[in-house]
């Protein structure tokens, strides 16, 4: 088919018609059709604007937005898939606007990714699998520094892995914890290849002295997990994080930060010009411990726990501001009870006769990420729009090396969109989910905006409707594509005080039609 554009007679695979685009520059938006070809962008008209393609999608004069990110998922395949698989992760994703996650090293059996060897064997067992695109995370543990194999950090990297990993609380038996002086020396090795060392930022010791304190006093309510990780426990696994990148100039970026001081001490690092992230879950901005915990008990249960109401403030203020650079899910599930039946593992959340002592920790979180921030974050005046798309989407591709890639509407970049209903007003439904393991401590949360369309590399791969029920993936297994780091990236250590006016949902009932005919950007 053809399309007229500047002139010239083009052929294209697909016609965006009637999006509604955010500026970058700004928090202004403009109403455009997107011409895709061979799976990337190759122009974005003025609406209306005559074209002619072989497919053709309508937004509808919805929110269209670059496709989003999860850069910090736990898929658990191969190895754990009576919790989750790459198929069921990747269609999650699909159904919540998510084109692109990047995986953790840990969840994977045999063994963990740790070397180049491993990271292959992972990667031919998902590919099959993937619905939406993925990239990977490279794994460093204290046992590779006591054995002397932190070389296989340098030949990750090389292989395009996008950072590295390290717990400095106990994970998987495969992947073991770091002491100080062994994460010492993988920031000085990891800053070698000019990538972030990603941490799981909780002192061991006061962890497990007051998990053991509250444990042995016959405490057995959901709360006392998170009065048992202490906020103390995450501010001095932080401090000690800042101190080792001032030392050695390594990347620091801290994973599910779960607290406002948190934000704080990331912000201060970043005022220093240090080399410091962090990203934010959303069940740490919307939830906190004392109800969460006390209604939904082990089904609540991560690490770090849900913390408070003024911690959910703060991170919103950290987001908004940027002390907290992106969102990420930590989406991990664990098998409940309601699968019992399926395979031979055990329940590992609600077993009889399991605590919130031994109840693993771990929720989903993949498919609600784009809604809970389009809903709680800009519908609501906390986010303005333009950082809306800075933290679903073009902070994480540029701290991981994907940009421009990913990350942005731009000519040349893939063409990867969620279509978002800013108006769709719904509630969270565990059951209605592509869930393997169906539970959620955000189980019956009211929204107002939902992803109804998701776009990978110019291909319809989620549709809410015709059923509004169950929407439908429309590609099958093996879409997904991997995706090695472009190059070393790094975002801007700047901060950014929000003085934006508030636009809500009902700003794109006039919106203004802006006639761009050139190509933006």
């Amino acid at each position: 088919m053809r399309v007229t554009f500047n002139g010239c007679i083009m052929t294209d695979d697909l016609l965006i018609k009637n999006a509604v685009i955010p500026l970058m520059q700004g928090n202004e938006v403009f109403s455009a059709d997107i011409v895709v070809r061979d799976g990337k962008i190759a122009g974005v008209l003025a609406c209306g604007t005559a074209a002619e393609a072989a497919r053709t999608i309508d937004a509808e004069n919805n929110l269209v937005i670059p496709g989003c990110i999860d850069s910090h998922t736990h898929f658990m395949d191969p190895g754990f898939t009576h919790r989750e698989t790459f198929l069921t992760g990747t269609s999650q994703a699909a159904a919540g606007g998510v084109t692109t996650i990047i995986d953790m090293p840990c969840c994977s059996s045999p063994r963990s990714v740790r070397d180049v060897d491993s990271l292959n064997e992972k990667l031919a067992a998902v590919a099959p699998q993937a619905v939406v695109d993925y990239a990977m995370w490279g794994g460093v543990t204290g046992e590779d520094v006591r054995e002397g194999k932190l070389a296989n950090v340098r030949a990750q990297a090389e292989a395009g892995v996008v950072a590295f990993k390290v717990y400095m609380t106990p994970s998987v038996p495969t992947y073991n914890r770091v002491t100080d002086p062994e994460m010492h020396e993988v920031f000085k090795t990891v800053r070698e290849t000019g990538l972030a060392v990603g941490v799981h930022a909780e002192n061991f010791a006061m962890c497990d002295y007051y998990v053991n304190k509250l444990k042995n006093s016959g405490r057995t309510d959901g709360p006392a997990w998170s009065e048992a990780r202490l906020e103390l426990a995450e501010k001095a696994a932080i401090q000690l994080g800042i101190a080792f990148s001032e030392e050695t100039e390594c990347r620091f970026h801290v994973v599910h930060m779960s607290t406002g001081i948190g934000a704080r001490l990331v912000g201060e690092a970043k005022r220093r010009g240090l080399a410091v992230t962090a990203e934010v879950c959303p069940h740490y901005l919307v939830l906190n411990a004392p109800e969460a915990m006390a209604i939904h008990g082990a089904m609540a249960k991560i690490a770090p726990p849900l913390r408070t109401g003024q911690d959910n403030v703060e991170l919103w203020e950290g987001l908004a501001n940027g002390s907290v650079d992106f969102v990420a899910t930590d989406h991990a599930p664990y098998k409940v009870q309601a699968n019992r039946d399926l395979d031979e593992q055990p329940v590992e959340k609600d077993a009889p006769g399991m605590t919130i002592w031994t109840a693993f920790p771990g929720i989903p979180g993949t498919e609600t990420m784009v809604n809970i921030l389009v809903s709680e974050g800009y519908n609501k005046g906390r986010l303005s729009l333009q950082r809306l798309v800075e933290v679903l989407s073009r902070n994480a591709a540029i701290h991981y090396g994907l940009f421009p890639k990913k990350g942005t509407i731009a000519i040349g970049a893939d063409a990867d969109l969620a279509i978002v209903d800013l108006k769709k007003a719904w509630k969270i439904d565990q059951a209605v989910s592509f869930m393997k393991n169906k539970y959620t401590p955000l189980h019956g949360l009211p929204l107002q905006g939902k992803v109804v369309k998701t776009v990978l590399r110019g291909q319809l791969v989620y549709d809410e409707k015709p059923s509004e029920v169950q929407g439908r993936i429309l590609v099958a297994p093996g879409y997904g594509q991997y995706v090695t780091r472009q190059s070393v990236q790094a975002l801007e250590n700047t901060l950014k005080f929000s003085n934006y006016r508030a636009v809500s949902a009902d700003f794109f009932d006039n919106v203004h039609r802006k006639n761009i005919a050139n190509v933006i950007s």
